[in-house]
């Protein structure tokens, strides 16, 4: 592909070589999901999932999950298949995901996880399994504590606000007493490497992207993202894959689970989740080449 961004959805999609898998990453409501299936349908291929909210069953509205009648236009995978309670990290992800590669079909990879993306490009070292009890001591721990209780190197590395985050690198140090740092300098070669695939970073104009982000909070509502959120809070590990993205954080019981209620709340709930796409969107624009969605669903370029 092109070292220039592209100003046009078509204009990528004829640029892509059929036969190489293509990695398509950007900030919510930036259109990734829809770049996807314009490359499946115009070149066939299979749309596989690097969205940790999206592997979740319960959270189709909140996520954003392609709907059922887009996911009919074209296979996906690794959509909706992980109960709630079911842990999942991004080492379930990576053995998932390399199992698709080992398919015929030529995989289109679509989400807003990096930590997804670092691994499969990067490689990912096997670290052994958390104890239950070690979690679950995680679990009743705040963010704060756990971050005192890292070493430097893996506290210098990982994002200290992400709370996922900490608890994993927290959970690792104690449940092997080795930093996450130092595990990850014994990374072994990537299953997929950047050479071997194509890139696509979707970026969008600040302005244009918080509307988006708040046409998208006010659809959620209206196709039931409450009831998703009511349904699932007997399941800890579910609630807090939202909570990291800022979009049930502020909801804290039963009875704030009023559409009236968080929609007059809407410019304190989605900011949570305007900070999380525009971080992301700061990460997209290091790649090359960048597509830009603009209001008008075109692509178009940046300097």
């Amino acid at each position: 592909m092109p070292d220039a961004p592209l100003s046009r959805v078509s204009d990528v999609v004829s640029s892509i070589d059929p036969a190489a898998p293509v990695l398509i990453a950007g900030p919510t409501a930036s259109g990734k999901s829809a770049l996807a299936l314009a490359i499946a349908q115009a070149q066939g291929g299979v749309i596989v999932n690097a969205d940790a909210s999206q592997v979740y069953g319960c959270w189709r509205v909140i996520s954003a999950r392609p709907p059922a009648e887009e996911e009919a236009l074209a296979p996906h995978l690794m959509y909706g298949h992980v109960a709630a309670h079911d842990p999942y990290s991004v080492g379930h992800w990576l053995r998932e995901v390399t199992e698709v590669l080992r398919q015929p079909a030529r995989p289109i990879i679509v989400g807003a996880t990096g930590l997804y993306f670092a691994a499969l490009t990067k490689g990912l070292v096997d670290i052994p399994p958390t104890p239950d009890a070690v979690r679950a001591a995680g679990n009743t721990m705040t963010r704060a504590a756990m971050i005192d209780a890292l070493d430097a190197e893996t506290a210098r590395r990982i994002d200290l606000y992400n709370p996922m985050r900490v608890q994993r690198a927290w959970e690792v140090q104690q449940a092997t007493g080795r930093g996450l740092a130092a595990w990850q300098d014994d990374t072994p070669p990537p299953v997929l490497p950047m050479d071997r695939c194509q890139p696509v970073a979707v970026a969008a104009s600040k302005d244009w992207l918080n509307d988006r982000i708040i046409r998208r909070f006010d659809q959620m509502l209206d196709q039931g993202a409450l009831d998703e959120v009511a349904a699932v809070r007997p399941s800890r590990r579910a609630v807090r894959q939202r909570l990291q993205q800022g979009l049930v954080a502020p909801i804290p019981d039963e009875a704030a689970l009023d559409v009236r209620v968080v929609s007059e709340e809407r410019p304190v709930l989605v900011e949570p989740a305007v900070a999380v796409a525009h971080r992301v969107g700061v990460l997209c624009k290091d790649e090359r080449p960048v597509a830009v969605l603009d209001e008008r669903g075109a692509v178009r370029g940046v300097g």
